[in-house]
């Protein structure tokens, strides 16, 4: 087994559960997880002016049966929360095809639920079928490591300060990824289908995390949670079983780095005048 220092601030191509398998118990202060929802899409979703959607059909979402995607869920499940600090917490982000599974299974494997949070998407897409509400919303559950845990971290004045001064609730309004925020390659094709808001990533670790704690995300699609961690002073260890969005994080962070370079140099410019 590697120290903890090794994987700090990299990102990891390879099968979440395996690698995670390589790293110290209770060596993590924060992890989010955005996994497959498991989304069982068995027809093309048609606009009504006949053109197609671009919905979620990737082959990472797919399972042959929801007894898969249970054994999936609690392996990668199990190895979070032995790796989880007890002063850590978790999250976990799914919408109605997943999350109570996810959450029935966190409970059997001792997880203890702080809270459950809905984004509300202010921009959803329609149903376009109409013949169910507009899905509107995804949950998300915030737990620590285990009924015992004490001093895991959560900003309240910090939050409290972003709300008008009022207490944070549970209800965050976010729009969904579109315009200059989504990612797109040079066809003009969404680069992921299920890239997150940096606002909602932003709101998680500055909510659950200190600076200088390590982040660990085990499904880092695009590495939003990257970016988030790093712009606010907290480490990283991203685990991204899709190669191709490798380049696409390592680009992300290198703007980044870039942004927070020159913000520091006018800061010092700023100081000597």
């Amino acid at each position: 087994m590697k120290l903890i220092k090794e994987y700090i601030n990299n990102i990891i191509e390879g099968d979440c559960i395996e690698i995670m398998k390589e790293i110290p118990d209770s060596s993590v202060d924060l992890i989010f997880a955005d996994p497959p929802y498991n989304l069982q899409l068995r027809n093309e979703l048609i606009r009504p002016n006949m053109t197609k959607v671009d919905a979620v059909d990737d082959e990472w979402d797919k399972f042959n049966s929801f007894e898969d995607y249970d054994k999936f869920s609690e392996q990668w499940l199990k190895e979070c929360r032995r790796i989880l600090k007890k002063t850590g917490t978790f999250w976990v982000i799914g919408s109605y095809h997943n999350i109570f599974r996810v959450g029935k299974i966190m409970h059997d494997l001792g997880f203890w639920i702080l809270n459950d949070v809905v984004w509300i998407k202010s921009n959803p897409m329609p149903n376009f079928k109409g013949v169910r509400f507009t899905n509107a919303h995804e949950t998300l559950i915030w737990a620590s490591k285990d009924d015992k845990s004490k001093g895991y971290t959560f900003d309240y004045n910090l939050m409290k300060n972003h709300n008008q001064n009022k207490q944070m609730r549970s209800d965050w309004y976010f729009p969904i990824c579109n315009g200059g925020e989504r990612l797109r390659d040079k066809f003009g094709k969404k680069i992921h289908n299920t890239q997150k808001p940096l606002a909602l990533l932003e709101r998680i670790v500055l909510s659950t995390s200190k600076e200088g704690d390590v982040v660990l995300d085990p499904f880092a699609g695009t590495g939003t949670t990257a970016f988030a961690a790093k712009k606010y002073g907290r480490n990283y260890i991203m685990i991204e079983k899709e190669g191709k969005y490798i380049p696409v994080i390592e680009n992300r962070l290198k703007e980044l780095q870039n942004s927070l370079f020159k913000i520091n140099e006018k800061t010092d410019l700023y100081a000597k005048s």
